[in-house]
C-alpha cells in the first residue's frame, strides 16, 4: 500500500512512519524539513500546508495520514484547516484520510466532552478545542472521499507495545484501574491496523487500553 504522512517528522508521525515502513508498505513522508527524516526505504517530499498542494504531494497514495498538531506552531487554527484542505483537495481521488484526533472532543456523558470537565488541563485545551473543530469538519463534509478519525487515550506516552488495545466510539473509556491511556507505538499500530483494514470509515474512532 502506498502511504503519504503529512507530519512524518513528529512524535506520533514519526511512529506512525516507521510502524508503515516496518510493515512493508511505501511511505512518503511529507515534511517541511526533510533534513529531519531519520528513517530508511521512505520517499521523502518537501511540503508546507500553508503553500504547496496536497493533491500533487500524495499523488498515487491508496491513503494519507495526517498528524497535525498547532502547539509547536503556536497556531491552531491550522488544525481545522488542514482537514478542510484535504477534504477538497482530495475528493474524487479514491484517496482515503486517516487522521490523528485528539481524546478533548470524547464524550463523559451524552453532549458533554473530556476538554470540557473542570480537571482537563489547560496547557492541552487550545489543542483539544482545535482537534473537536477538525472532527466537526470532517462530519459536516459532503466531499467524495472516506476519511477516520483516530483519537488517542487521554494520556499517549512514551514506550513500547504493552499488548492488546481495544477500539472505541464518541464515548470515553478507560481501563480496569480506571485510566484512560496508550503507549505511542501502540497508537502507530492502531493507525496502521485501520490503514490496511479500512474497518471504520467516515466515522471517528478511540484508541486505548
Amino acid at each position: 500500500m502506498k502511504l503519504a504522512v503529512i507530519g512524518a517528522t513528529g512524535w506520533i508521525g514519526s511512529h506512525i512512519t516507521s510502524e508503515a515502513i516496518a510493515r512493508g508498505h511505501q511511505v512518503n513522508a511529507l515534511v517541511r524539513d526533510a533534513s529531519k527524516v531519520t528513517q530508511d526505504n521512505v520517499t521523502v517530499t518537501e511540503f508546507d500546508l500553508t503553500k504547496d498542494d496536497i493533491a500533487t504531494a500524495a499523488a498515487g497514495s491508496d491513503v494519507v495520514i495526517a498528524a497535525i498538531g498547532g502547539r509547536a506552531l503556536g497556531n491552531h487554527e491550522i488544525v481545522a484547516n488542514t482537514a478542510k484542505q484535504l477534504l477538497n483537495a482530495l475528493a474524487g481521488t479514491g484517496t482515503r484520510i486517516l487522521w490523528v484526533g485528539g481524546a478533548g472532543s470524547l464524550e463523559v456523558a451524552p453532549g458533554v466532552t473530556l476538554v470540557s470537565s473542570p480537571d482537563f488541563p489547560a496547557e492541552y485545551k487550545a489543542e483539544a478545542i482545535a482537534q473537536g473543530e477538525a472532527l466537526d469538519v470532517f462530519r459536516a463534509s459532503t466531499a467524495d472521499i472516506a476519511w477516520t478519525f483516530v483519537s488517542p487515550a487521554a494520556v499517549i506516552y512514551p514506550g513500547e507495545s504493552e499488548g492488546p488495545y481495544r477500539v472505541g466510539g464518541d464515548s470515553f473509556f478507560t481501563d480496569a484501574n480506571g485510566e484512560s491511556k496508550i503507549s505511542v507505538t501502540d497508537y502507530a499500530k492502531a493507525m496502521l491496523d485501520e490503514a490496511q483494514s479500512a474497518a471504520h470509515l467516515n466515522q471517528r474512532i478511540s484508541i486505548a487500553y
